[in-house]
């Protein structure tokens, strides 16, 4: 029987006590849409009931009673002193899907996939709405498409226009870019994907922080790469431990977020990233510089992105709108050496031809006042930064954090207990959270949450007091969990 890991069945479990009903019942249900989905394939041998039980934060009886009508239906087994596992003759739709298509098991992805069903939402950090300069951009793209020219549309490394304007982009703040240095590509995570893609096989090695953006290391993961790390926490990059990561492993890529770090808001100084990219150089690592969040400076200014570095074309910048204007524009793009680029392209070429060319040319309009939107996004951002950190004071006084240098998001360290424990408790209080483990390459920082501030004041004000609440009830019940008649009280 095949044992599955019990952090990756709480993930895979998603926010399944968000409904209405007993807990045990919510619990059964979402078990068996995993069973019936082939995600839990026949003869999966499931974690021991005490250790579930305290990772879902409910008592054991529930969760020997959720078990109880799938194993009547015949989708369980059980028996005492030897677990529960999925029987091997249990329905599911797997056989007909093609291995390797179960898909993400991951809190922040499935907080994108299941509707929020009155949750607040802490566990994704992006714009929840555009701004009014994103509509006149459409507009104004419409404008350009109206004016007939021999177009099939198809335009694998980008449209030429946004092309050379991103080229432009870079080459005005003083790193000389040619367009032929630019891929677009639909948002950055696809971007990371098409990298991942190019310079990782199963086995290879690849550095990233610890934590870091959990959308590169899901890609990391699927792409059976070993994952080394070096500490990024509240005070910065371990730049040493990096350096040290780069000599003894040589990796066949690196990926940093070296300004507004997701999650902790650091920004590495200027004379640290001349090292990291000196390191890379050195050992010819490639080397990904996340720029997504890298104009959300609270205090309006940030050192030259990694590229500015770089002589030998070593670093390779990856870059979005989606935090700056809205998510839902997606668009992203590389910047790299031509060579680089072309090679990207004909990997993207059979995936889409092309991103959406409306989108494209409306990014075109935006770039030309992409400061000034990205100064009013980021003083919009530091006010609510300001605001969170005040609530959680206020309210959770024993909770511990930074205040971030800018971009989107806090670290937290709890006073005691599991971030993915209380996550379970947050739900059932009506707000997701990211624990922090789901940030970590092995599961590290158990004991933090990535908190966003991106809601309006009186948003954030209630989430603070559903998280009050929620710590509240987790303290209550560690470490026995109080539930009754299967209901969380």
């Amino acid at each position: 029987m095949k044992p599955i890991e019990v952090g990756l069945l709480v993930f895979q479990l998603g926010r399944w006590s968000a409904g209405r009903g007993p807990l045990h019942l919510l619990l059964a249900r979402r078990l068996r849409e995993l069973i019936d989905a082939g995600d839990l394939p026949p003869g999966t041998r499931l974690p021991p009931e005490r250790e579930l039980a305290h990772r879902l934060a409910v008592g054991r009886s529930t969760l020997v009673a959720a078990y109880e009508p799938l194993r009547l239906e015949g989708r369980l087994q059980r028996r005492q002193g030897s677990g529960t596992w999925v029987t091997p003759s249990a329905p599911t739709d797997a056989d007909a899907r093609p291995p390797g298509t179960v898909g993400t098991a991951h809190p922040m992805f499935l907080n994108f996939l299941e509707p929020p069903d009155g949750v607040l939402q802490l566990a994704c950090a992006a714009p929840d709405a555009p701004p009014a300069e994103l509509l006149a951009a459409y507009q104004a793209g419409l404008s350009r498409l109206a004016v007939p020219s021999p177009d099939l549309g198809y335009h694998p490394a980008g449209h030429p226009a946004l092309r050379t304007a991103l080229a432009r982009h870079y080459t005005d703040r003083g790193t000389f870019t040619d367009p032929e240095q630019i891929l677009v590509t639909t948002g950055a995570q696809q971007a990371l994907a098409l990298l991942v893609r190019l310079f990782v096989a199963p086995g290879s090695q690849v550095l990233v922080e610890a934590p870091t953006y959990p959308g590169a290391l899901e890609l990391l993961r699927e792409s059976a790469a070993v994952i080394r790390w070096a500490p990024s926490g509240t005070d910065g990059l371990d730049v040493d431990a990096w350096c040290r990561a780069v000599t003894e492993h040589r990796p066949a890529l690196a990926y940093l977020v070296p300004t507004c770090h997701n999650p902790t808001g650091r920004v590495v100084p200027s004379l640290i990233r001349r090292r990291l990219v000196e390191a890379a150089r050195q050992y010819d690592v490639p080397l990904i510089d996340d720029e997504v969040l890298g104009s959300l400076t609270f205090d309006g200014t940030a050192p030259p992105g990694l590229a500015a570095f770089d002589t030998d074309g070593q670093v390779i910048t990856v870059g979005s709108l989606s935090k700056v204007a809205w998510g839902g524009l997606r668009i992203g793009w590389i910047r790299a050496r031509a060579s680089l680029v072309s090679r990207l392209a004909r990997l993207k070429a059979p995936q889409d031809f092309g991103s959406d060319v409306l989108s494209q040319l409306a990014a075109v309009e935006l770039l030309p006042g992409l400061d000034d939107l990205a100064r009013q996004r980021a003083e919009q951002l530091r006010k609510r930064h300001d605001h969170l950190c005040a609530a959680l004071a206020r309210r959770l006084p024993d909770w511990d954090f930074r205040p971030a240098e800018g971009g989107q998001t806090l670290w937290v360290r709890l006073p005691g207990g599991d971030g993915s424990t209380f996550a379970q408790t947050a739900l059932r209080h009506g707000i997701a959270v990211l624990p922090g483990a789901s940030l970590h390459p092995e599961g590290g920082d158990a004991d933090r949450l990535r908190l966003p501030f991106l809601l309006a004041e009186d948003e954030l004000d209630e989430a603070v007091s559903r998280l009050a609440a929620a710590w509240r009830r987790y303290q209550k019940d560690e470490p026995g969990h109080v539930v009754m008649n299967g209901l969380a009280v």
